[in-house]
């Protein structure tokens, strides 16, 4: 069976006053119908601006797509219309964004923020649209949703505004969801009921999900399957119990490594490790490795050769390194190539 959503190649390209920033440099993955992919890594490596080119809302200018497929039901997203991704936007492809307080409207009622989805894209009559949002604020949790359909945006909680996003997600029934960090602004207990709900609903209704978190915590739990980012770049993808379980890139490895473990003992207890560097300047990206200037045993190789994916072991898929390559002997690939 083909994917539900497959990305090939994909690049988006911010043209600045001082100079082309790759955020996005040719990535490709697939989501399955019903799946749930997370897709993980630091602030600015590419991730946000990845899911805002399927449903193409990068801002242009600066943004563009430059070049690269994102094939929705064997359609090509990029080469489609304004018009028709309008068709798209919210219907077959819905999107949950980070801040809700600055996505839902703040003059308009949450019922016709919800009601309006509905008449546009289902053609509903404004009696049928209303019982009908009434309906999804009680699936997502929202007690007397009658009345809640009347208040506006400031007088829910944050993760009742969360909620009300994820029920506008949910109106058209789509078969893909986007959360773009869904949960960043809730406190830990929310976070927990909020991505429940997610994954709940994911199962009962089938539809595809894509998380994107910088919580590695987050996409052990809910992933079925991780996409590790770096600077623009995927470096690492597979099952959520392979990354965990054996991780190969040092980018991956640096990240396990810096998250607190609950099940540590004062005599297993160790230091949290640091990634050391910083991220390369994706306006001014080094040749080579970009993982360069944060790994800890760089060669010469690594300011030439460019990382390419390869499946190390099936259905796991590393961006190998020089060390790899040239059999180095680095520490983070101990084993022979």
């Amino acid at each position: 069976m083909a994917p539900l959503l497959e990305v090939k190649n994909l690049k988006t390209h911010f043209f600045t006053a001082d100079g082309v920033v790759k955020a996005v440099d040719g990535i490709s993955y697939d989501v399955a119908e019903g799946e749930v992919v997370g897709i993980v890594g630091e602030s600015g490596c590419g991730k946000s601006v990845g899911a805002m080119s399927i449903m193409r809302l990068v801002a242009s200018p600066p943004g563009r797509i430059v070049d690269g497929e994102v094939l929705f039901g064997g359609e090509d997203l990029v080469q489609m219309d304004e018009k028709e991704m309008r068709g798209i936007r919210g219907n077959s492809i819905s999107m949950v964004f980070q801040e809700p307080m600055t996505s839902l409207n703040p003059v308009l009622t949450v019922g016709r923020q919800l009601t309006e989805t509905l008449e546009l894209h289902q053609n509903m009559n404004k009696s049928t649209a209303r019982e009908r949002a009434s309906e999804l604020l009680t699936m997502v949790g929202i007690p007397d949703s009658d009345t809640r359909l009347d208040d506006y945006p400031h007088q829910f909680s944050g993760g009742m505004r969360q909620r009300v996003m994820i029920a506008m997600a949910l109106s058209c029934n789509p078969k893909l969801i986007i959360a773009d960090e869904p949960t960043t602004a809730l406190d830990v207990t929310i976070q927990a009921q909020i991505l429940e709900l997610m994954q709940d609903l994911s199962r009962d209704l089938g539809t595809a999900l894509i998380i994107i978190t910088h919580n590695l915590g987050v996409v052990a739990r809910y992933a079925d399957r991780v996409i590790v980012m770096y600077a623009g770049k995927i470096v690492e993808t597979s099952t959520a119990v392979e990354i965990y379980k054996n991780p190969m890139h040092p980018y991956t490895i640096g990240l396990l490594n810096s998250v607190p473990r609950l099940d540590a003992d004062d005599d297993t207890r160790e230091r949290l490790e640091a990634i050391e560097g910083m991220p390369p300047n994706l306006g001014n990206r080094p040749s080579g490795c970009g993982f360069q200037s944060n790994c800890s045993t760089p060669v010469e190789e690594c300011l030439t050769l460019e990382p390419v994916l390869r499946e190390d072991e099936p259905n796991h898929w590393v961006a190998y390194c020089a060390h790899c390559e040239e059999e180095y002997g680095c520490k983070w690939f101990p084993r022979d190539q």
